[in-house]
């Protein structure tokens, strides 16, 4: 780097490390600025990935890696984005004289600091904050946001990324994530402001929430299961040191379930996540520890929750291979909707999935004559489809009751799939012979998915410039019939990154960075017909095949060089 643009850099640098509020941030700054002026590279380097912008506020809020500097998540960071927030509410009259927050956080480290540092902003402001009363599950806040009849919401969580990260997720005051214009409205605000110290901060003045509200909230979410529907039912449920389990245990009482048998080792919130590579139900490894209990014990199922409980995956003791699996999130996702569709449905309701999830509930939907919508990946999407009745997305997030929490809730999916257990254990059958039911019925959907883990958001832009630049004609042997640049537009969508193969209409390929993570998702589904009982063990041979042909092509395709 030239001397001139290191010496600018160094400014920078101190300039933040002079603003900087928390003694811990300004020390490690400064540790770094010193290292620099004596030579090292690395320290320089090290200073120019932490000052090469502001952490991007987008649709998911902020989230990254905590440390010192503007591309880090921080007490600076988080001040100047409550800052924003608030200046928003004002600027666009969306709260009246009084701005109403209510803010809530989970375990993960700083997450109690940052909500503080967000009400100290708020009340500063001349807001109103409410704090929730301790480290509790994402779908409580967002419960919260329109039971209490707030103009916005703050969730301090980075959900399932490793315990180095943290983030700071945006709801306005209809209970959904913020969505365009919002985001970028915000941002601009962001942007603007010149400094933490002109940012005003109240030193105490807002409401710290009791114990009531979670009640209000778990009383309300046990409202999806049927009060006449079967009970009998042992799960063991992990939380992966996250905030669910206290949550998870007493919505079960509550609606009449034995209390899930915990994985003692994980139920703890503890945000270094000591027993799992990544708190992530759906990364390898996960619910080892789950499954290992529910081999050992008399179980009918297993449940786990990511660390802020949003997510719900399950997992089954599966008679073709004698041995537990778990659940995909498509899978989970078509069993919900075949239950609701069981449970009454009317001509009103829509159920509604992401584009990289499975085609079976449209399959569903139809058949129960109900409206179907697609929608772009997220939730701040799926949660705005008018009329919406259920909606998931293939990352294990499910919205059961869309009129009490207008975001993916793991505490309420949980419920409703447990009842969904019970019922079928009472008939003398499981969750796989539903799954059984829907194939013979639908056709057998067959899904798979991986990703591209990268360094950072360049790696992401150039993959996805290589794909575009020399598409493949034919996929394991079939011709490529239709692609869709998804950044221009496709079926109705707004624009969004990603690339989207059809392999005739029983086979599809959809490529796409995460949101929330640096890296490639790479979603893959097959459809295979199937005339009876005794065919479906071919069906499901048939697509696994077609799917192991399909994914080394596109791990190849998108291998970083």
């Amino acid at each position: 780097m030239p001397a001139d643009d290191v010496a600018e850099l160094l400014a920078s640098a101190r300039a933040w490390r002079d603003d900087d509020p928390d003694a811990t941030t300004r020390a490690e700054l400064g540790t770094l600025i010193e290292q620099a002026e004596a030579g090292s590279r690395e320290a320089v380097d090290e200073l120019a990935d932490r000052f090469s912008g502001m952490l991007e506020f987008g649709t998911a809020g902020l989230r990254g890696a905590l440390g010192a500097g503007p591309n880090r998540m921080n007490r600076s960071v988080v001040i100047r984005a409550a800052a924003g927030l608030v200046g928003h509410l004002y600027a666009t009259g969306l709260s009246g004289a009084t701005p109403l927050v209510v803010v809530g956080y989970d375990a993960r480290h700083n997450s109690d600091v940052f909500a503080r540092d967000t009400a100290a902003v708020v009340e500063g402001a001349g807001g109103r904050a409410l704090l929730l009363p301790s480290p509790l599950p994402t779908p409580v806040l967002a419960f919260a946001i329109r039971y209490l009849g707030a103009d916005a919401g703050v969730m301090v969580t980075a959900s399932h990324n490793p315990p180095q990260d943290n983030g700071y997720k945006v709801y306005l005051g209809d209970g959904s994530q913020i969505v365009p214009p919002s985001d970028s409205q915000i941002a601009a605000r962001i942007a603007a402001v010149p400094s933490v110290a002109s940012v005003p901060r109240a030193t105490d003045g807002w409401d710290t929430l009791d114990d009531s509200l979670v009640e209000d909230y778990i009383s309300a979410v046990v409202s999806v299961v049927a009060p006449d529907s079967p009970r009998d039912l042992n799960c063991v449920h992990t939380s992966l040191h996250g905030v669910g389990h206290g949550t998870i245990a007493v919505a079960f009482a509550r609606a009449g379930f034995a209390p899930p048998t915990p994985v003692d080792e994980q139920a703890l919130p503890d945000p270094d996540f000591p027993t799992v590579a990544f708190p992530n139900p759906e990364e390898p490894g996960a619910i080892d520890l789950a499954l290992e209990q529910a081999r050992a014990e008399a179980c009918d199922l297993v449940i786990a929750n990511d660390p802020d409980a949003d997510r719900c995956a399950a997992a089954v003791l599966d008679p073709a291979l004698g041995d537990w699996r778990m659940l995909r999130g498509d899978e989970v996702g078509a069993l919900l909707g075949a239950h609701i569709v069981r449970r009454g449905v009317v001509p009103g309701d829509v159920f509604a999935n992401s584009i990289v999830s499975s085609r079976l509930l449209a399959a569903i939907a139809a058949a129960a004559g109900i409206r179907h919508a697609e929608t772009l990946t997220g939730f701040k999407w799926i949660s705005r489809v008018e009329g919406l009745r259920y909606g998931y997305e293939e990352a294990l997030g499910y919205c059961v009751a869309p009129h009490l929490v207008k975001d993916k809730d793991g505490v309420s999916a949980a419920l409703l799939l447990a009842e969904l257990a019970a019922t079928l254990k009472a008939e003398g059958r499981a969750l796989t012979d539903l799954l059984d039911d829907l194939a013979l019925a639908h056709g057998l959907h067959a899904t798979d998915s991986f990703s591209v883990r990268l360094s950072d958001l360049a790696q992401s832009e150039e993959l996805m410039s290589r794909l575009r630049q020399a598409p493949p004609t034919s996929i394991a042997g079939r011709a490529v019939t239709r692609l869709d640049d998804l950044a221009t537009g496709s079926a109705g969508l707004p624009p969004t990154e990603g690339l989207r193969y059809y392999l005739d209409d029983d086979s599809r390929i959809i490529v796409r960075p995460s949101g929330t993570e640096p890296k490639v998702k790479v979603y893959l589904e097959v459809i295979e017909p199937v005339r009876d009982r005794p065919g479906l063990a071919v069906a499901r041979a048939a697509a696994a095949s077609r799917l192991a042909g399909i994914r080394p092509e596109f791990e190849h395709l998108t291998a970083l060089s």
